[in-house]
């Protein structure tokens, strides 16, 4: 059974072409530029774009089974091409913010059309990444500082490699068919908790600096990003701030109970990735 992952060398795509090769699966790899992929040898790389659909038909010759990385400009036609090729089970990397029309980045219109599909289906919706925290590298490396609005602010960082986890253990095992896994990390964490557990992470104190949210805005957008994005991001940011919530138990259990094992802490994620911070 050949399996094919797009969106291989992406940081969750990377993680299920470990999970499955750890498995003894055949892993076939679809990226844009298969020379600066650095995937094992044993991993069959091949070069497609899932933004040009017509370029996946060689790698979805023989393949059984699909993890599915989200672009929905062109889901609903690289799923019919995938069904035709033969495909019979598809997992779509999805989030959970999937139902949110205005901000679920398109998640919604590929499960639509992985559902609709007629084949085995099941779609994986992480919360917040842990990996997030990689844009605030050079940041902390040149200043040991963070400054933020909200501080205060609860997340449940996801590690990474949970999601390929959970996202593997439903490519490999029957019980998942129809299923929506929403879930996130196990530990409800403020802002300046998270920024504590980098700095012991790296043995350096890194500062946090709480940013008055309107001129945070502003500098937000002149730096690019959208304001109707800023503005979903910091209501929902100040509505934790002021209204934090315990850990979501339904949420945290998802990993563990696919997966055997307890989901990792935002803090091994952080020791993990410590030469980012460095």
């Amino acid at each position: 059974m050949t399996i094919l992952v797009t969106g291989a060398t992406g940081v969750v795509g990377r993680r299920v072409v470990a999970e499955l090769l750890q498995e003894g699966r055949a892993v076939r790899a679809l990226t844009r530029r298969p020379a600066a992929a650095t995937l094992p040898g044993e991993v069959d790389v091949r070069e497609g774009d899932l933004e040009r659909p017509e370029s996946l038909q060689p790698a979805l010759k023989g393949v059984e089974r699909l993890y599915l990385f989200p672009m929905p400009e062109t889901a609903a036609e690289i799923v019919a091409m995938a069904v035709e090729s033969g495909v019979r089970r598809i997992v779509v990397l999805s989030g959970a913010s999937a139902t949110e029309e205005e901000f679920g980045s398109g998640y919604l219109a590929v499960e639509q059309a992985v559902s609709r599909s007629g084949v085995d289906w099941t779609h994986v919706r992480p919360g917040e990444f842990a990996g997030n925290w990689l844009d605030w590298g050079p940041k902390i490396r040149a200043e040991r500082v963070v400054r933020r609005p909200y501080g205060e602010a609860v997340t449940q960082p996801t590690h990474e490699s949970d999601v390929a986890a959970v996202a593997a253990a439903a490519l490999l095992r029957d019980g998942h068919t129809g299923r929506t896994y929403t879930f996130a990390g196990p530990q409800a964490l403020t802002v300046r908790e998270q920024v504590s557990a980098i700095a012991a992470a790296i043995g350096s104190p890194v500062r946090f600096e709480e940013q008055d949210p309107i001129p945070a805005r502003d500098l937000w957008i002149q730096e690019g990003y959208p304001a109707e994005v800023v503005d979903w991001l910091f209501g929902m940011w100040r509505e934790s701030a002021e209204n934090p919530l315990p850990v979501n138990e339904q949420w945290a259990s998802v990993v563990p109970d696919i997966t055997g094992r307890p989901a990792r802490t935002f803090a091994e994620w952080a020791v993990e990735n410590a030469a980012a911070f460095r």
